[in-house]
């Protein structure tokens, strides 16, 4: 799927610095807009903005030798950029999403807009809002990528950069699609990609230990969520109440809102008579006005219950008619790398799943306990150049739920292996259980299964739908499905 509209907008630069109540340097004529120059296209606004190491005006000559029309940035940048037509504002990345909508003509007008936001369950939410809708033309942004249509169109943040999302919502209007399922990050949030227009719906799931590299604490992790919550970026409120996040957001939001439960808490749709069983959860949603209807989820745990219950609220509160919505999620094939069974003809379960936080381990866990006869094998490790305090967390959750524990390399970036393995070793050890270390995630895995037998399960844990292994600054081909069936295959 492309990732620009067919029809190309033209502006001219004056034109776009009127938006912007700025004056343009000279006259150009804009067809596209970019801040990176590997996706600069010839015409382009190059928006050159102050970064951590450098400042995007130093690649203002890479964007004028691309073919860049004229260069959108701060004063600091304006006296580094030669050589191409300018917009001189104060704060260009906030500047920058505004001006995105505009250029493409506030695309997402176009369609209903769900903005999800969370600690986990983003990607299966917009995956089960897809499902919900059934034959309805939908689009999702997320995590694994960008799909409209359910073809795949480019992407590489789970939330994009506001040109590339803008461009990519008029692409969704040019298609028809009817609804946008997308993941807002915390990133997002705090750097203005969603800034210049309003999600009709925005969700709230959780909120968990995540992004600490990034953000100060917990308290500004949540302010940064909370910010979704705004009248400057949506229109109305879904909140999960059984998280103790949720119930203070209830309160803070100046938005009207929806509130959901699957934990017995007083809200407007609730989850009932919950029956899980080995290939995902049978139950009752209750909702406004005394509608009662069966749910089938088919994927294992609570929280994908309250997932697809955050998706019926989400979507009614849109407009649509939960009846439908509970048909199409009972319908979905699942989700990459979420849960996502491995069947390859061996004797025992296996589950691939993205889970790389410590709530995510133990709800990941905890939800295939109850289902495993046998013993819960986990192969998980933790990510280089992040977080290190949730390092021996991520060992803890894992001990105090799976039987077995081997520690392994996830993603260890330019961070030593061994001392990442050795943190979540030390968290692992005040588990019941057993914990082994087995550096290559290869082996690990290869360990797991030959050690599995009827009635086990084995987790691969921490990249899900991921294809590749980052070390040393070389991503090398690796997709934790593959690995999987291959070894299975061997061992048969």
């Amino acid at each position: 799927m492309r990732v620009r509209p067919t029809q190309t907008p033209r502006w001219t630069l004056t034109a776009l610095a009127a938006e912007l109540d700025a004056t343009a340097t000279a006259e150009a004529t804009v067809t596209g807009i970019s801040l990176n120059t590997r996706h600069l296209e010839p015409g382009d606004l190059y928006a050159a903005l102050p970064g951590a190491t450098a400042h995007g005006a130093s690649f203002a000559g890479v964007a004028r030798e691309l073919g860049a029309s004229a260069v959108l940035t701060d004063p600091e940048g304006a006296a580094i950029a030669e050589g191409l037509p300018t917009i001189v504002v104060e704060d260009p990345r906030r500047a920058l999403a505004r001006l995105s909508s505009t250029f493409y003509d506030d695309p997402s007008s176009s369609f209903t807009t769900l903005g999800v936001t969370g600690t986990q369950g983003k990607t299966t939410t917009t995956y089960l809002a897809e499902a919900a809708l059934g034959e309805h033309v939908s689009a999702i942004v997320g995590t694994i990528g960008t799909r409209i249509g359910r073809v795949p169109a480019a992407s590489t943040l789970t939330t994009p950069e506001s040109p590339q999302l803008q461009a990519l919502f008029a692409v969704m209007r040019e298609e028809a699609v009817e609804l946008c399922a997308m993941e807002v990050s915390s990133h997002a949030l705090v750097q203005g990609r969603v800034d210049g227009f309003l999600f009709d719906v925005a969700v709230f799931l959780n909120l968990g230990r995540d992004h600490l590299d990034f953000h100060h604490d917990l308290e500004d992790y949540f302010l940064a969520k909370a910010a979704l919550f705004t009248t400057e970026h949506a229109r109305q409120a879904v909140i999960n109440v059984d998280d103790a996040h949720g119930r203070r957001l209830r309160e803070l939001t100046p938005l009207p809102v929806t509130t959901f439960s699957t934990d017995g808490n007083a809200a407007d749709w609730r989850a009932v008579n919950i029956r899980p069983h080995r290939l995902g959860t049978d139950l009752e949603v209750l909702g406004p006005g005394d509608l009662a209807l069966e749910l089938s989820v088919p994927l294992p745990g609570v929280f994908n219950v309250s997932n697809a219950l955050a998706v019926i609220a989400g979507l009614s509160a849109a407009g649509y008619d939960p009846v439908d919505l509970a048909a199409g999620i009972a319908a979905s094939t699942g989700v990459p790398g979420r849960m996502e069974r491995v069947e390859a003809g061996q004797a025992f379960t296996a589950i691939i799943d993205y889970a790389h936080k410590p709530d995510a381990v133990t709800a990941v866990l905890s939800a295939l306990r109850p289902v495993t006869a046998g013993r819960l094998i986990v192969v998980i490790g933790a990510g280089g150049d992040r977080d290190h305090g949730k390092r021996p967390l991520m060992g803890q959750a894992a001990a105090l739920h799976a039987d077995v524990v081997i520690v392994t390399d996830d993603n260890p970036r330019t961070e030593p292996p061994a001392a990442i393995r050795a943190a979540v070793l030390e968290g692992a050890a005040a588990g019941p259980g057993v914990a082994i270390e087995v550096p290559g995630r290869r082996e690990a895995i290869a360990h797991a299964v030959a050690m599995a037998h009827l009635g086990d399960t084995v987790v691969v844990a921490g990249k899900g739908h991921e294809l590749g292994q980052e070390a040393d600054g070389v991503v090398a081909p690796f997709d934790d499905r593959e690995v999987l069936v291959g070894l299975i295959g061997e061992s048969a």
